[in-house]
C-alpha cells in the first residue's frame, strides 16, 4: 500500500523505494519491530487461553530433559504470520503475481498449522482424544497447495513472453522450464507434469522439514533466518536482468518483489527469536513452522532454485532425513534405532550436549550451508 501510494505521488521519478532490496530491508526492520512490540501481548493472550505446549516423546530421558517446557505457550507463529502479511501488504507491489501467490501460501499453510495446533492444545479442554490433524490430512492440504501453485506458476511462466533466459536464449519462456543445477551452467528442462511434481515435493518437503526442526528453543528460528537471507539475495538476482545474465541464473521478471517477503520472514523470525531463545517464553508451533517452510519452498520454485534449497537449507534436509532413516530402520529391523532419538538434534541432546550447545552448533552448521549456497553462484 505504501509502495503504491509513493508510486502515485512520485510518478515518473526514480527513488530508493523502487529498489526491492531497499524495501526488503525495510520489511525486515518493520517485522522485527512489530515482533518486539506486540509479541508480549500475544504471549499473555496465549497464556490466558491456556494454549500451553505439553511436549511428550517416546523416550523417558528426553521427557525428563524437556519437563521445564510444559505449559510454555505455543501458536506464537500467528504473530509472525501477521507481521509478514502486513509488511508485504505495505511494502510490496501487490499487482505482482508472485506476491499474490505468496500471500495465498502464507494464509493456506498458516490456517493448516493453526487448526493442527488448536486441536492438539485444546483436546484436553474439549475432552477429546484427537491429537491434532493426522499426517495424511496435513499432507493432503500441503500437496493440494503444491498442485495449485505449480499449475498457476507454470501457466504464468508460459504466458509471460517477456521472460528471457540467459541460459537458453532461443526460447523466451525456457527459463521457467529450467531446473537450475548448482555447479552446472545448463539446467534441466521440465515439462508441465514434472514442474508440478517438483513444486509439490519442494513445498511439502520444506514445510515439513522446518516443522521437524522446530524442536528446541530458537533452533528453527535461527536456521530459517539464514535460509531466508540466502533466498532474499537469490531472488534479487533472479529479478534483475543484468545480474541474472551475468551470473547465468534464470531471469524471472517481477520475481524481485519476493525480496520483500524474504526480508519480512527474516525480520519476523529474528524478532520471534528474541522471545524464543533459551529459555523460551513462547513456541511458534505448526502455525509458524509450516508456512515459514512453505514460503521458502515457494520462493525456491519461483526463482528456479529448488536444488539450491537443498544446500541453503542443509540443516532442514539433515533433520528430515534423520526422521526418515529412523523410521525406515526401525521397521526394517523390527525395533532397531539409528539414532538415540529423531529428529537428529535430540540425538545430540541425549548424547550430552546441552540444549544451548545443540542449538548454537546447528546454527553454525546452517551458516556454513548458507555460505556454501551463495558461493555456488560463482562456481558454475
Amino acid at each position: 500500500m505504501i509502495y503504491h501510494l509513493l508510486t502515485r505521488l512520485f510518478e515518473g521519478r526514480h527513488y530508493a523505494y523502487e529498489n526491492t532490496l531497499f524495501r526488503g530491508t525495510c520489511a525486515a526492520i518493520l517485522c522485527f519491530v512489530l515482533m518486539l512490540v506486540f509479541m508480549p501481548r500475544v504471549i499473555r493472550q496465549l497464556i490466558k487461553w491456556k494454549l500451553g505446549d505439553r511436549p511428550e516423546f517416546d523416550h523417558a530421558t528426553l521427557n525428563e530433559l524437556t519437563r521445564d517446557k510444559s505449559n510454555v505457550p505455543t501458536m506464537g507463529g500467528v504473530m509472525m504470520l501477521a507481521s509478514i502479511g502486513l509488511s508485504t501488504l505495505l511494502l510490496a507491489d501487490l499487482t505482482s503475481f508472485y506476491v499474490q501467490m505468496g500471500l495465498v501460501c502464507l494464509i493456506w499453510l498458516g490456517a493448516l498449522g493453526a487448526v493442527d495446533d488448536w486441536l492438539k492444545l485444546t483436546a484436553k479442554q474439549r475432552s477429546k482424544s484427537r491429537d491434532g490433524l493426522k499426517m495424511y490430512e496435513k499432507l493432503l492440504f500441503q500437496i493440494g497447495l503444491g498442485v495449485v501453485l505449480g499449475y498457476y506458476i507454470y501457466r504464468h511462466g508460459q504466458t509471460n513472453l517477456a521472460i528471457v533466459s540467459p541460459l537458453v536464449q532461443e526460447d523466451p519462456i525456457a527459463s521457467y522450464r529450467v531446473l537450475t543445477v548448482p555447479f552446472y551452467k545448463v539446467g534441466i528442462q521440465l515439462g508441465t507434469a514434472s514442474f508440478m511434481i517438483v513444486t509439490v515435493l519442494v513445498m511439502t518437503g520444506t514445510s515439513n522439514a522446518v516443522n521437524l526442526t522446530d524442536g528446541m528453543d530458537g533452533l528453527a528460528s535461527g536456521c530459517v533466518a539464514m535460509c531466508a537471507l540466502v533466498f532474499a539475495l537469490l531472488t534479487y538476482v533472479s529479478g534483475t536482468h543484468d545480474l541474472a545474465h551475468k551470473l547465468l541464473l534464470p531471469y524471472v521478471p517481477r520475481s524481485g518483489e519476493l525480496v520483500i517477503m524474504c526480508g519480512a520472514i527474516l525480520g519476523s523470525v529474528l524478532g520471534f527469536l528474541w522471545y524464543n531463545c533459551h529459555p523460551a517464553r513462547v513456541f511458534m508451533g505448526d502455525t509458524g513452522s509450516l508456512p515459514l517452510g512453505g514460503l521458502i519452498g515457494f520462493v525456491a520454485v519461483v526463482t528456479r532454485q529448488e536444488l539450491m534449497l537443498l544446500v541453503a537449507g542443509g540443516v532442514f534436509v539433515i533433520e528430515a532425513l534423520s526422521v526418515i532413516g529412523q523410521i525406515g530402520y526401525f521397521k526394517w529391523t523390527k525395533g532397531g534405532r539409528l539414532f538415540r532419538c529423531a529428529p537428529i538434534h535430540h540425538h545430540f541432546h541425549l548424547g550430552g550436549w546441552t540444549e544451548s550447545q545443540t542449538v548454537v552448533r546447528f546454527w553454525l552448521v546452517s551458516a556454513m550451508f548458507a555460505g556454501l549456497a551463495l558461493a555456488t553462484i560463482k562456481l558454475r
